[in-house]
C-alpha cells in the first residue's frame, strides 16, 4: 500500500487539475481542514503538499494558502502569435517568453500572422478547437478595424487567458495589453533632439500599426511644447506591405521618398525603430549624407540594428524585457490574479548618430 501523503497527493492533484480545467485558479483548503477532512496528520498533509509543489501544480502564497498554478492535466500549452518570428526584435522576446513559461512547466507554440489579418484568422480558427491554457498575441495593423476579435471574444468566452503584448485592439473590452511607452517614447526622442537644437526633425512612422501613431503623437507634442511648427510634408509614412518589402526584396523605395524631401529641409529624423533607421542610414550614405554630420538620426528599440552601420544609432531602450513582463503577467492571469494593461518605459541610449545642431 502505498504512503498516506502519495494517497493524499492523488486525491488533492485530480481535485486540482479538475478545479484548474474549469476554473484557471483553485484555492486548496487549509492544512487545518485537509487533516480534519482527510483524517490525517499535519505532517502528512505538508509531505503531500510539498510534493504538489515539487510538480508545479500548486504554490504557497505568504498568508493566504496554496493555489493552483494553472497547470492542468492537457491544457499546458500556450500560444504565442506574432506577426513575424524572424523579424530582428522577435527572437528575443519569443526566448524570454519561453524562459518564463517554461519555468512554470508550460510549453508554447508560435504562430505567425506575417501582419495579416487574413492569417490572424486562420490562426484563430485552429486555436477555437485547440487544448492552449493562454495565449500572448501581437495584434496584426492594430490601427486599422479588425473584423476577427469575435475569435478573441470566443477563446476569451471559453476560458482561455488572453493577453496582447507589444500592440493589442482596444475595441476588444476587457483585453488586457503589456506595451511600450510609445507616446512617451516619441515625445522623449524628439526632446532629445530640440535640446541638441534640431527644430526641422523627420520621421517615418508606420502607418497601419498603432506603435506608429502613438510614437508619431508622442513626437507631433513635443514640438507644440516646444513652440515648433510640425513640418507635416517630412512625414514618411509607410505600412506592413511596405516593412515586408523592405524585408524580402530590399526595397526602400518609401525611404528614398523621405530623401527627395531632403534639400536641407531638415537636420534630423525619428525611425520607427532600429531596422527602419539602419536601412535610411545606408540610403543617406549611397545619397553621400553623412550621419551625423549632415543628419542626425534616431530609433527606438536598442537592438542589434542599431549598431550594424559603422555608425551606431542613438535609440531608446527598454528598461523591462517585453517578452518577460508579457509572460510573467499572463501567469497571474492563468492563476486568477487580477492584471492590467500596462505601459513599459524606455531609456535613452545615446550614441553616435546625433549630433546638435550645427546650422
Amino acid at each position: 500500500m502505498s504512503a498516506k501523503y502519495i494517497r493524499l497527493a492523488n486525491l488533492l492533484r485530480e481535485s486540482i487539475l479538475q478545479n484548474t480545467d474549469s476554473e484557471g485558479v483553485y484555492k486548496l483548503p487549509s492544512e487545518n481542514q485537509l487533516c480534519e477532512q482527510y483524517h490525517m496528520s499535519r505532517q502528512t498533509v505538508r509531505t503531500a503538499l510539498r510534493l504538489l509543489t515539487e510538480e508545479g501544480l500548486i504554490e504557497k502564497r505568504r498568508g493566504s494558502g496554496s493555489y493552483s498554478t494553472g497547470l492542468g492535466a492537457m491544457q499546458n500549452t500556450i500560444a504565442v502569435i506574432v506577426n513575424h518570428a524572424e523579424e530582428y526584435t522577435t527572437p528575443a522576446f519569443l526566448a524570454n517568453v519561453k524562459s518564463v513559461l517554461g519555468a512554470k512547466g508550460y510549453s508554447t507554440s508560435v504562430y505567425s500572422t506575417h501582419s495579416r489579418i487574413s492569417e490572424e484568422r486562420k490562426i484563430l480558427e485552429e486555436l477555437k478547437t485547440a487544448s492552449i491554457r493562454g495565449i500572448i498575441a501581437e495584434g496584426s495593423c492594430t490601427a486599422l478595424p479588425n473584423p476577427n476579435l469575435d475569435l478573441y471574444e470566443l477563446l476569451m468566452a471559453k476560458g482561455v487567458s488572453l493577453l496582447f503584448a507589444g500592440t493589442g485592439y482596444p475595441a476588444l473590452t476587457g483585453s488586457v495589453c503589456i506595451k511600450d511607452d510609445n507616446y512617451y517614447g516619441g515625445y522623449l526622442l524628439a526632446k532629445h533632439l530640440i535640446q541638441l537644437g534640431h527644430t526641422r526633425i523627420a520621421g517615418a512612422f508606420q502607418l497601419d500599426d498603432r506603435r506608429g501613431l502613438e510614437r508619431y503623437h508622442g513626437y507631433a507634442s513635443a514640438m507644440r511644447d516646444f513652440g515648433i511648427p510640425l513640418p507635416e510634408d517630412l512625414i514618411v509614412w509607410y505600412t506592413a506591405a511596405n516593412q515586408e518589402a523592405l524585408e524580402l526584396k530590399s526595397d526602400t523605395s518609401f525611404l528614398a521618398d523621405l530623401l527627395r524631401r531632403n534639400k536641407g529641409l531638415y537636420s534630423a529624423v525619428i525611425c520607427q525603430n532600429d531596422e527602419i533607421a539602419y536601412w535610411l542610414i545606408r540610403e543617406l550614405d549611397y545619397a553621400d549624407i553623412r550621419v551625423p554630420d549632415d543628419i542626425t538620426v534616431v530609433s527606438f528599440d536598442n537592438s542589434y540594428m542599431s549598431d550594424l552601420n559603422a555608425v551606431h544609432i542613438t535609440t531608446l531602450a527598454h528598461e523591462r524585457e517585453p517578452g518577460t513582463a508579457a509572460a510573467t503577467a499572463l501567469l497571474k492571469m492563468i492563476q486568477g490574479e487580477s492584471v492590467s494593461s500596462e505601459e513599459l518605459p524606455w531609456s535613452l541610449i545615446q550614441k553616435n548618430s546625433d549630433a546638435p545642431y550645427n546650422g
